[in-house]
């Protein structure tokens, strides 16, 4: 199989999977380069509600293809973040769905989404001390903010291996499944945020990337009021159906 990333579209929710099996789902320089603009057409498209990361088969990803570091390292890097920060900007929530190797560029993509499930015997590392490497400041500061300054600086000055009982302790993962059940979650939490407010999400999203300036909070609470979102949930709540949020961004 050609390195690729694939993108399937079902239930509100797209899934883009990481497939170079040959190298354990490692991620080549055309394929970072490829992300922020299949991300970017996710983002337009009114029928995603939810994207999903995953790999092709029982590994997620096993980082960056080394190959193309020889040949450009900080080209390859570059083109990383640039699709890490692609995939931390992505408007509507995102899921990591992790299997087997999680490791360097793989870690780093997995950490720029909302959320990271995980399969019981996974493993996750960052690697760049094996490589020596500078990890991006974008990116140290993320894994800083998720696990906290001790276990960022454990996985970064060591490059070990951790399990996904410890990532679940110290924060790099949310949930734990067997790896038999993890689809089946993914797939309901899936549709659990598709059936929440997106307008809710993307205010939740832009206040929880950072300080948010002066006005922010005025504008999301009168973008709810004027697009209805506000009054279609609580008239849901009242009348005890499901609400039908239809707010997109633009």
């Amino acid at each position: 199989m050609e390195p690729a990333l694939h993108l399937d579209i079902a239930d509100a929710t797209a899934t883009v999977r990481i497939a170079y099996p040959a190298k354990r789902n490692a991620m080549t320089t055309d394929m970072w380069r490829a992300l922020p603009e299949l991300l970017a057409r996710c983002a337009a498209d009114p029928a995603v509600r939810v994207l999903v990361l995953t790999g092709e088969g029982d590994t997620f990803c096993a980082g960056a293809d080394i190959s193309s570091l020889t040949e450009g390292s900080l080209a390859s890097q570059d083109l990383s973040v640039a699709a890490e920060e692609a995939l931390a900007a992505f408007p509507k929530p995102t899921i990591a769905a992790v299997r087997g190797y999680c490791v360097g560029g793989g870690c780093q993509l997995a950490a720029a989404c909302d959320v990271r499930f995980a399969a019981e015997g996974s493993s996750f590392g960052v690697t760049p001390a094996r490589l020596g490497i500078v990890y991006g400041a974008s990116s140290t500061r993320r894994l800083v903010d998720l696990v906290g300054p001790a276990t960022a600086k454990y996985l970064l000055f060591s490059a070990e291996l951790i399990d996904a009982e410890r990532a679940l302790r110290t924060g790099l993962v949310d949930e734990v499944w067997p790896a038999e059940e993890l689809g089946k979650r993914v797939a309901e939490f899936s549709r659990v945020l598709a059936s929440r407010s997106p307008l809710t999400q993307a205010a939740a999203k832009e206040f929880a990337a950072g300080p948010a300036d002066a006005g922010r909070f005025a504008h999301w609470t009168e973008q709810a009021r004027r697009s209805g979102e506000t009054a279609e949930g609580v008239a849901a709540f009242l009348e005890r159906r499901e609400p039908r949020f239809g707010w997109t961004a633009g």
